[in-house]
């Protein structure tokens, strides 16, 4: 069943977006149609918008890949999914070759990411594969005070740091840092927090760390007032006030920016781990053999696997980890109002577009 809609395009690098009407097709048979309920806007989105981060497919192009919804249409071979509510994952492994069948399906290279090998979230409906759908009940977020719009930055907001947590083996007893407290650093936090650690939460933003005493940082730290070698004491004088090991310190560089990028690295210690969870485009100077004399681990991070979406999920319903306070519902119409706002870092939530909203 086709159905009509729009789509918020990106015709050109710092130019605004442009509403399109659009006739969805029919899904294909591994396929399904979803109502768009909410489509965070992540820092990815304006790297392709500001910054003219490749895109893997040529413009004009749907950005967005944050997306809730509902199921409206479904191919001849997935019709168990007509009208349920979902979260689509960031990225799409395609789940048929090597690396998916090896459990690396982050790695695939056929894998589709909403946004950027495919049109994204910043429309009435997109049209996916059905493979790796993370279902959700809209009763259950509702007794978590949660919308299923706002549930939208489970994928990649959350599920990246997640991946990232379970990668690092995070456990009860660890020293967790995450530098960078933003809309995927926040989470990264409250995560390390759910996982047993306990968890150093450094930013430049005051307001941010405030916040997060409250969501699991036990210690928080402002790299603006303080020099890399200044955190690590406190660090270090911290972990012996309070029993920690000195040792095999977790890493997450969540800022995406060369400062903390430096910072992170620089915090190393014997046995750490180190994992680069934001995105930056910016080169950086390091000293390569700190690796090698601090016997420690340097982990990228691309996405998270469609199977660890559920256990994520499972985390907010239980009140682990908390997304309202952190994100803010506007109508998808008002996208260039959006962008152009936290591309000049005046929104202190993940922006949500909604669009049912109006502006």
């Amino acid at each position: 069943m086709s159905c009509t809609g729009y789509r918020w395009l990106m015709t050109a690098v710092n130019e605004p977006f442009v509403r399109k009407e659009h006739i969805f097709a029919a899904p294909a048979a591994n396929e399904v149609t979803v109502a768009i309920a909410g489509c965070g806007v992540c820092h990815t989105d304006l790297g392709f918008l500001y910054d003219g981060v490749r895109l893997n497919q040529p413009l004009p192009l749907t950005l967005g890949h944050e997306i809730s919804g509902r199921v409206v249409a479904c191919g001849i071979d997935v019709q168990t999914w007509q009208g349920k509510s979902v979260v689509i994952p960031a990225v799409i492994p395609c789940g048929e070759c090597d690396l998916c069948r090896r459990g690396l399906g982050t790695l695939c290279r056929a894998q589709k990411m909403p946004g950027n090998d495919i049109h994204g979230g910043f429309a009435s409906h997109i049209t996916v594969p059905a493979r790796g759908l993370c279902a959700v009940n809209e009763r259950e977020l509702a007794g978590a005070g949660m919308s299923l719009s706002e549930v939208a930055v489970l994928a990649d907001a959350v599920t990246t740091p997640f991946q990232a947590v379970l990668l690092a083996d995070v456990h009860k007893g660890d020293l967790a840092m995450v530098i960078g407290t933003g809309g995927v650093g926040g989470y990264a936090v409250q995560l390390a927090h759910a996982m047993g650690a306990t968890v150093v939460a450094i930013d430049i933003d005051n307001s941010k760390l405030d916040l997060l005493r409250n969501y699991g940082a036990a210690l928080t730290l402002n790299a603006a007032d303080l020099d890399a070698r200044t955190i690590k004491q406190e660090i270090r004088g911290f972990v012996k006030a309070n029993g920690l090991r000195a040792t095999e310190w977790k890493i997450f560089e969540c800022s995406g920016s060369v400062p903390g990028q430096t910072l992170a690295y620089s915090l190393l210690t014997f046995g750490s781990h180190l994992a680069v969870v934001g995105f930056t485009m910016d080169k950086l100077e390091i000293r390569m053999s700190n690796l090698m004399a601090f016997s420690s681990r340097l982990q990228g991070n691309w996405g998270c696997l469609p199977e660890n979406y559920p256990p994520a999920y499972d985390l907010v319903i239980q009140g682990k980890v908390q997304m309202k306070p952190f994100v803010k519902l506007y109508g998808l119409d008002d996208i260039n109002t959006v962008f152009a706002a936290a591309k000049a870092h005046k929104l202190t939530e993940r922006a949500i577009l909604v669009p049912a909203m109006q502006g």
